[in-house]
């Protein structure tokens, strides 16, 4: 038999009535209010009013709008769980998806709520609509097994890849020491190994601190997937895949500064040791015809270069290959702060601002890359890529209304000023 669950419209008192009418003028046993219809449950799902001495272990709703005979449940627990946490006033289902309306807020925890409705196997997601707070329930979705082995064949075949491109540029480290005559380590495996090193401990370290950050705030993410490439660096960085949806604006802040910072905190201590070991050579020694490979600067580099180096007047820098792996970590810092997409920045930003104002900025710095491809082809790369993964956008955290902290305001700061003093216009061209 098909029975209505009726809500007061004066004190929220809910409870299940044998009647299927929209609306029960002054039918409230509370306070003697309208009670409205807001679901409809089944024969055999006994009355839940506090007065009922027997509770149900599942409250069953379905749409008015729905065809007769389609239900969705919610299981009673669930519902006990929200209730702690918020008042609320059922408004349907959208799919498989419940919707409340927060009347009021009990607990400004969403991060534990969201724990605790996990462990019941559903999420939530709290939002602003025309001026409401909406509660959005729905099955928690599955999360796939992380590969156990594959992490570990892309670590070693990465730490492999930056040690052949460490030997490479030992080689020719040593060939200006022995053109100059100067002293200096000539073993190529040794510098090839510090280069190695230098490269995986950076990124390693920023993975890391994302991974630390997903952890803190309960959003499951995989292993680093270190990627190996044949290139000078030999490697096109590492990255985490986020599996679970991140809870909070506060948790979207601290996973997308946690990377970058951790790296940061790296690659500094790296580059003041690699340019301590490089070769300063005064320009006018330095053939005009001379050619290789030039590293792009930012306002970081140049800053560590003053500090560290005692040259004075005009100079050539023959980076060691240590200063060009802290080199690559304060370009990684840069390019994963650019305030797009699901890149890091992109995060922080999207804690900020409506998905819609975030998608067109993304589309916007694209467009600004394509023309900045007249200083350095790789740009266009860039924005071919931001394209692509801008499609899908950036959904935000599931509590878009509790407010962001302002510790994490300044975080968000801080990682402003990181990408501000890392930005390297051309970074990489040959001469």
């Amino acid at each position: 038999m098909k029975r209505g669950i009726y809500e007061c419209i004066r004190c929220g008192h809910r409870e299940i009535i044998d009647s299927t009418e929209p609306v029960l003028h002054r039918a409230c046993p509370k306070c003697g209010g309208d009670m409205i219809l807001v679901g409809y449950t089944f024969e055999g799902v006994s009355d839940f009013s506090e007065e009922s001495p027997s509770q149900p272990s599942e409250i069953a709703f379905e749409s008015p709008y729905r065809e007769f005979g389609e239900r969705t449940a919610i299981p009673r627990e669930v519902e006990e769980k929200l209730n702690e946490f918020y008042s609320l006033r059922f408004q349907g289902f959208e799919g498989h998806t419940a919707v409340f309306e927060v009347v009021e807020i009990h607990k400004r925890d969403f991060e534990t709520l969201l724990r605790e409705l996990s462990e019941l196997g559903y999420w939530a997601a709290l939002k602003r609509r025309n001026g409401r707070i909406l509660l959005f329930v729905f099955p928690a979705g599955k999360i796939p097994p992380d590969n156990p082995w594959l992490p570990w064949v892309f670590l070693v075949l990465t730490i492999l890849s930056t040690f052949f491109a460490g030997y490479y540029l030992a080689l020719s480290y040593i060939s200006v020491l022995d053109q100059y005559g100067l002293q200096g380590l000539r073993n190529p495996y040794l510098i090839a190994l510090s280069f190695s090193i230098s490269v995986m401990a950076i990124l390693g370290t920023h993975e890391l601190g994302h991974k630390i950050a997903a952890t803190y705030h309960g959003v499951v993410a995989t292993m680093p997937y270190f990627i190996p490439f044949p290139n000078i660096l030999g490697t096109l960085g590492a990255v985490i895949r986020v599996k679970s949806p991140i809870p909070t604006r506060d948790a979207a802040i601290d996973l997308g500064v946690s990377g970058p910072i951790a790296g940061f905190l790296v690659a500094v201590p790296v580059t003041m040791i690699g340019l301590k070991l490089s070769i300063v050579i005064p320009q006018q020694l330095v053939p005009e015809t001379a050619g290789g490979i030039y590293f792009g600067t930012n306002l970081l580099f140049e800053g560590l270069e003053k500090l560290v180096l005692p040259a004075s007047g005009d100079y050539v820098i023959f980076l060691h290959p240590v200063a060009i792996a802290g080199w690559v970590g304060i370009l990684v810092t840069f390019l994963n702060l650019i305030p797009v997409a699901q890149l890091d920045g992109g995060h922080i930003l999207r804690a900020f601002i409506s998905e819609k104002a975030h998608r067109v900025i993304t589309y916007g710095v694209a467009i600004f890359l394509i023309g900045l491809s007249y200083i350095w082809e790789g740009w266009l790369i860039w924005a071919i890529l931001i394209l692509f993964i801008g499609i899908g956008g950036n959904p935000g955290a599931l509590d878009e209304v509790s407010p962001v902290s302002w510790k994490r305001k300044v975080l968000a700061v801080i990682a402003l000023l990181m990408f501000i003093i890392t930005a390297t216009p051309k970074p990489l061209w040959s001469g």
